[in-house]
């Protein structure tokens, strides 16, 4: 295996569309309302319930969305939510097509001016799957075939960056030719709201999820003066005795997500063991981690954000950037954390440590520790 591996070149891409998170709550309402054809009384608990269980616009500023949908309430007009024709919105088919089309689109404007061919292409994703995927029509377009190989690292949920670490830095180590892996995450969460349903965790989900493209590089050298994130450890465990806690199921209409509310309480349980484990081979212990590292934290939600930073006795300062791109983006799945990491990359200074902690179904729990360092 290789020693050392940086990310570097890390690029995002904003959707088409940004809505307020009191507009994308409002709309949510008529959604569910037309969706049930519900009376005032069920107009007034769904906004009760919403007020309870969702996420608030002093949580969360706005969200990107690609389709148009939610900036209107012509029915009949919408892609995805003509809600007067089915009341869960379109089929599954419908929902994949929308997605290819957008994602092919975010691979194309990523690529655009690249000539370079990356040994690897990694493609990262859990609201979409279409084969071949916009990471192998590219390649073909590019006529990188014979230079570039495609994974794909599907449905795995908010923690995908973690693993595309691991992935990309096997694929480094296979062959002591290689240079570098690219991986891309295309997130489209707003195709998958299904306003039938109207269960506390729908409405959760409903409320925190949005769309997210970012695109960055994993390499065993850096060019000078470039900053990057050295990698220097990535782990992933199961928690104990917690398949219930998340999933993340492709149904008929939209791909469907459940969360226990006891998921905040189980990852407090593992948290701590887990970072022990992930600091060890690293030269910081998990104490010096926690007073001067900054935690890049996986937005699944405020909750879980304050609950681990209560747990570990971490300050406002070193929780920020978590709090910062739920509040300005919402939650992106996978590709929250990679904005995270590029928003710390252009904030701090060279050799501050970042731990960074993720959670997906399983319940899975996947974390890295990196530092920031600037090419020589």
């Amino acid at each position: 295996m290789i020693k050392i591996m940086y990310l570097t070149d890390l690029r995002s891409i904003r959707p088409s569309y940004e809505s307020s998170q009191q507009e994308t709550l409002d709309w949510l309402i008529d959604a569910h309302v037309t969706s049930e054809n519900g009376d005032e009384a069920f107009c007034t608990q769904l906004k009760e319930n919403l007020a309870r269980f969702g996420c608030k616009p002093g949580q969360i500023n706005k969200r990107g969305h690609v389709t148009p949908d939610s900036l209107h309430r012509n029915w009949e007009e919408m892609e995805i939510y003509n809600l007067k024709d089915n009341p869960q919105g379109a089929h599954l088919g419908i929902r994949m097509k929308h997605f290819s089309h957008h994602a092919d689109r975010i691979f194309e404007q990523f690529y655009e001016n690249v000539d370079f061919s990356p040994e690897d292409l990694i493609h990262v994703t859990c609201t979409g799957y279409v084969s071949p995927s916009g990471a192998q029509k590219l390649i073909s377009k590019k006529d990188w075939g014979q230079q570039t190989t495609v994974t794909h690292a599907y449905h795995m949920g908010c923690y995908g960056s973690i693993v595309a670490l691991r992935m990309g830095k096997g694929f480094l180590s296979a062959d002591p030719a290689k240079l570098q892996t690219d991986v891309v995450h295309t997130e489209i969460c707003s195709i998958h709201a299904n306003p039938a349903h109207h269960q506390a965790d729908q409405l959760i989900s409903q409320s925190l999820f949005c769309d997210g493209f970012i695109k960055y590089s994993l390499v065993k050298k850096i060019p000078p003066k470039v900053s990057s994130l050295q990698v220097h450890t990535v782990r992933e465990e199961l928690i104990a005795d917690s398949l219930y806690g998340m999933s993340w199921n492709i149904g008929g209409h939209n791909f469907e997500m459940t969360l226990a509310k006891e998921v905040p309480v189980l990852i407090a349980r593992a948290l701590q063991g887990f970072l022990e484990r992930l600091a060890r081979g690293t030269r910081w212990s998990l104490d010096e981690l926690c007073q001067k590292a900054i935690f890049a934290i996986h937005p699944g939600g405020p909750k879980i954000l304050h609950h681990i930073q209560k747990i570990l006795n971490l300050s406002d300062k070193q929780m920020s950037y978590s709090f910062n791109i739920l509040q300005t983006m919402g939650n992106m799945s996978s590709a929250t954390l990679p904005h995270i990491w590029k928003e710390v990359l252009e904030t701090e200074s060279e050799k501050t440590p970042i731990v960074s902690l993720a959670f997906g179904p399983g319940l899975t729990i996947c974390g890295a520790i990196m530092e920031i360092k600037c090419g020589g």
